[in-house]
């Protein structure tokens, strides 16, 4: 089975685009997950710039925060067709919101289903802060109602909700791993989405855990004899990256740290 890595569009907005695509493409990425532009025309060069380097990519839809639910399913709606319509290798969807109710966020999940299959392109849904997998007991319940539900795996974030590491919740884990078909790799702890440096010694026996549950997806694909999987490294800016106080310098570079990920998933696993 082959991996192939992306880079988030997230924290370099401020480049010049295609510059940033020739930045990937030297650096050994396979692509780019991002918010597509909304304006068709940007969206247009976006892809070119990417096509022009070689480079994949997964489209991002994140824009969905509207608490009315009537106004938030038409606009789920709405945004994940024009996404879908660019054809994307796989759409990675923060869907829902935490406290919608469990039938509303089953609403969306169906459309993100229908939406799929009418356009032949996979929709994932990240397991992501304030939307409906935003915990891992609550999400193994929506695997459990809807057996064709597909993730993005971004441990980090359960981690930081359950201020834990999951070490007593091996069931509902397990649950999703065996429905992931993307991974976000970032590093999170038990009081944070994102450790301050994955190359520091002290966080090594977090970053273990981590690889030891990236290796059980990869064996799950493995077993299915899926051809690709897909992995963005994904650190982020600020405030994800802390910062020192007064001056705002960020302890870490994000750049460095995810192309770090990059080699040090290539290596391992």
């Amino acid at each position: 089975m082959k991996i192939k890595f992306f880079s988030p569009l997230w924290g370099h907005e401020h480049e010049d685009f295609a510059r940033y695509c020739r930045r990937l493409a030297e650096a050994g990425f396979d692509g780019m997950e991002l918010n597509l532009s909304e304006d068709l025309g940007d969206a247009k060069k976006q892809r070119e710039a990417l096509a022009a380097n070689g480079l994949d990519y997964i489209a991002q839809h994140s824009g969905t925060r509207m608490p009315d639910f009537e106004t938030h399913r038409t606009h789920y709606r709405t945004s994940l067709k024009r996404i879908a319509s660019f054809q994307p290798r796989l759409i990675n969807s923060h869907t829902g919101r935490d406290w919608f109710t469990f039938e509303q966020n089953l609403e969306l999940i169906d459309i993100a289903v229908e939406i799929s299959q009418a356009f032949e392109v996979p929709v994932v849904h990240e397991t992501h802060r304030g939307r409906f997998p935003f915990s891992a007991a609550l999400t193994r319940r929506y695997l459990e109602h809807r057996p064709d539900l597909r993730l993005t795996a971004d441990f980090s974030h359960w981690c930081c909700v359950s201020e834990s590491f999951l070490q007593d919740q091996k069931k509902s884990v397990d649950a999703a791993i065996d429905r992931t078909d993307h991974i976000h790799a970032r590093i999170g702890h038990d009081q944070g989405p994102q450790v301050n440096d994955p190359r520091a010694p002290e966080w090594q026996q977090t970053v273990d855990l981590y690889l030891g549950w990236w290796d059980k997806i990869i064996a799950v694909h493995t077993a299915k004899g899926t051809a690709e999987l897909t992995i963005t490294t994904e650190f982020g800016p600020p405030p994800y990256t802390p910062v020192i106080p007064h001056s705002q310098e960020p302890v870490s570079n994000q750049w460095e740290l995810n192309v770090y990920m990059m080699h040090l998933l290539k290596k391992d696993l």
